[in-house]
C-alpha cells in the first residue's frame, strides 16, 4: 500500500471519530473533533494530487477515495443536523429556540426553554437551524452521482469532477468546519460564562459564515448536478 492510499485509509478510520466527537459535553473534545475534521478534509486534497503528481493512482485508491468522502460527509452532516437542529424550513426559528440562541450569545449556554445542546446559526437577521431537506439535496445528489458515474464507468465514459463542483466542495467544507468550531465555542461560552461584545460579535459573524456558505453549497450541488446531467445526455 502506498502512500496516498494509506492517507485514504485513515480517513476512513478517522470519519466515525470526527462523528462521535461532537455529541460529547467538553469544549476542548468538540475543539478536538473540529481540528480533526480539518486535518482529515486537507489529507483529502493532498493524498489526490500526491497519487497524481507522482504516479502512484491505483485501482484501490480509485476504489477507496470515493468511498472516504462519502463517509466524512455522513460523519461530519449527522452531528450537524442533531446538535444545529433541524426546521421545516431555513427562516427564522420560534421563540422557543431563539431562547436558546439568546442564552448561547450572552453566555447562559444552550440549557434553558429546549434541549440542552442545541446549537442554531445565530446571525443579526435571526436565528436559523438546518432543515431536513437540506441534508436530503446534499446527500441525494452525492448518491446519485456515485451511481451515475459507476454506470458511466461501465459504458467507458469518465466523469471527471467539474469546476463548480470543487467550488461547491469548498463551500460546504467551509460550512462543516464553521459549524465544528461553532459547537465548540458556544460550549466553551456556556462554560465560562462568555458574554459582551466580542463574544456577540464573534457568535454572529461565525453565525453568517455558517448560513451563506450553506447556501452557497446548496445552490452550488444543484448547479453542478444540473451540468452533469446536461453535458452527458
Amino acid at each position: 500500500m502506498n502512500l496516498p492510499n494509506a492517507l485514504t485509509v485513515a480517513r476512513i478510520f478517522a470519519a466515525p471519530v470526527v462523528a462521535v466527537l461532537p455529541f460529547t459535553e467538553r469544549w476542548d473534545t468538540r475543539l478536538f473533533a473540529f481540528v480533526l475534521f480539518v486535518v482529515v478534509a486537507v489529507t483529502d486534497y493532498y493524498d489526490g494530487k500526491l497519487a497524481r503528481t507522482h504516479g502512484m493512482v491505483t485501482d484501490l485508491g480509485k476504489l477507496l477515495d470515493p468511498l472516504a468522502d462519502k463517509l466524512l460527509l455522513l460523519a461530519t452532516f449527522i452531528p450537524m443536523f442533531i446538535l444545529v437542529g433541524s426546521g421545516k424550513s431555513l427562516s427564522l426559528w420560534s421563540p422557543h429556540m431563539v431562547g436558546i440562541a439568546n442564552g448561547l450569545i450572552t453566555g447562559v449556554g444552550p440549557g434553558g426553554p429546549g434541549p440542552r445542546d442545541v446549537f442554531p446559526y445565530v446571525t443579526p437577521f435571526g436565528v436559523f437551524g438546518l432543515p431536513w431537506w437540506i441534508i436530503a439535496v446534499v446527500l441525494g445528489r452525492e448518491a446519485f452521482m456515485t451511481i451515475y458515474r459507476s454506470i458511466a464507468a461501465r459504458r467507458g465514459v469518465i466523469i471527471a469532477a467539474s469546476r463548480t463542483a470543487k467550488w461547491k466542495t469548498g463551500f460546504q467544507w467551509t460550512w462543516v468546519g464553521a459549524t465544528f468550531f461553532w459547537f465548540a465555542a458556544a460550549t466553551a461560552a456556556a462554560q465560562y460564562h462568555w458574554s459582551g461584545s466580542p463574544w456577540v460579535i464573534f457568535a454572529y459573524f461565525n453565525g453568517l459564515v455558517n448560513v451563506i456558505s450553506m447556501v452557497v453549497a446548496v445552490a452550488l450541488t444543484l448547479y453542478s448536478q444540473l451540468l452533469y446531467l446536461r453535458r452527458t445526455s
